[in-house]
């Protein structure tokens, strides 16, 4: 396989895009806050040391574009994205990281119509993919044809809530789906994503997984959607098909969570309406030959992206140092890979590609959780680091 180069990651309109990401730099021994200014990339942690710092600014945009006049160049985005595959990497030359430390990493699930039915295949088949086929012919039936215009909430959806329990079919992905409340949980540790050009784990006991390609918001302490980013919000259904109970191990394992491979501020050429204008593409490439495509169109999402927001922080709860926010997908392969009528799952080695015009390309390539990079630097690590370098104040 081979590893994209920047021009392949970058944003189409990358010129007149504010994008800010986190690099490894060897010569300071830590992670900076880094900023993209043409072809070069400048580090501006002696401006901001973290980047919870920079999208707590009153205008990240702008101040990103300020603190450029204070940085240093650290290279240049062909030299950082080259050397980022841990394979090939110099460790004495800077490498990009995922592009979020401090924040909170959530996660909106069941967002889409299509994946919602995906997930109550999972539930009903109790993780067994041979029953998923059906047992989703099934529900179709059952429902009477398609939810994309369905608002979760509304009197039409609480009227089909009812028409489900009295026929024996209601679940609790139809509850998170249709019904008021949105599912929100904890995708992964403050410190623990990965970014672009690297692993992404999958954990050996899964049998059934796929990637789930999204955008992700970046959400101030204030509530404020100030940027976005793409992410893979890496689904073990097999596991989470067995009893939701077990999303965190479904979830949550070294390396199953990617983000960037920038973050795009919010700036005039770029908003949250052109965030729900987004088209996500995705690409699965085996090393046995195999491809893979899929789209995901966000204007199909049945809760707005400011509404998912608006479920997460407010007088209810409180994420000092904001969160990201992954927006769910209504990516849920169903064609067959292996086996006829038990569908897709990752082998070793897939390179997975989420990409969006306005945002870049998130390239990853699939590995056990044990075979990834695994997570060592944390919160204690970079507070020490930042100390040592004197950019704490």
């Amino acid at each position: 396989m081979t590893w994209p180069n920047a021009s392949e990651i970058l944003p189409d309109d990358a010129e007149s895009a504010t994008l800010v990401g986190r690099a490894w730099v060897p010569d300071v021994s830590g992670p900076s806050v880094v900023v993209l200014r043409g072809a070069d990339v400048v580090d501006v942690s002696t401006v901001f040391p973290t980047m919870r710092a920079l999208t707590e600014s009153a205008d990240p945009a702008a101040a990103a574009a300020a603190a450029t006049t204070h940085g240093r160049v650290v290279g240049s985005v062909d030299a950082l994205v080259a050397n980022t595959p841990p394979e090939t990497r110099d460790a004495q030359r800077p490498w990009l990281l995922s592009p979020i430390d401090l924040h909170v990493v959530k996660a909106a699930g069941v967002t889409f119509p299509v994946s919602m039915l995906e997930r109550v295949i999972e539930e009903r088949a109790r993780g067994d993919q041979d029953a998923a086929m059906a047992i989703r012919i099934e529900i179709l039936e059952t429902i009477g044809g398609s939810l994309d215009t369905l608002r979760p909430g509304s009197d039409e959806a609480m009227a089909l809530k009812a028409m489900l329990i009295e026929r024996g079919w209601w679940s609790q992905y139809l509850e998170v789906g249709i019904g008021p409340d949105a599912e929100v949980f904890t995708k992964a540790p403050v410190l623990a994503t990965v970014g672009a050009c690297v692993d992404v784990g999958v954990h050996p006991a899964s049998q059934w997984n796929n990637p789930e390609p999204e955008v992700v918001l970046v959400v101030a302490s204030d509530g404020r959607i100030v940027g976005a980013s793409l992410g893979n919000d890496v689904n073990l259904r097999d596991v989470e098909g067995r009893s939701a109970l077990l999303l965190g191990k479904a979830k949550d394992n070294n390396a199953s969570a990617s983000v960037g491979p920038f973050i795009r501020l919010f700036d005039d050429g770029y908003d949250l309406d052109a965030v729900r204008a987004s088209v996500v593409r995705l690409s699965i490439v085996g090393d046995d030959g195999y491809r893979l495509d899929g789209v995901s169109e966000l204007a199909r999402i049945s809760r707005d992206p400011a509404d998912l927001v608006a479920q997460v922080v407010g007088p209810h709860h409180q994420y000092p140092d904001g969160f990201v926010l992954y927006l769910g997908t209504m990516f849920a392969p169903v064609d067959d890979r292996d086996v006829p009528g038990r569908g897709f799952t990752h082998h070793d080695g897939d390179l997975v590609s989420i990409a969006e015009p306005r945002l870049g390309a998130l390239v990853n390539r699939v590995r056990s959780t044990a075979d990834a990079e695994p997570w060592a630097f944390g919160i204690d690590a970079l507070y020490r680091s930042l100390t040592a370098r004197g950019l704490l104040r």
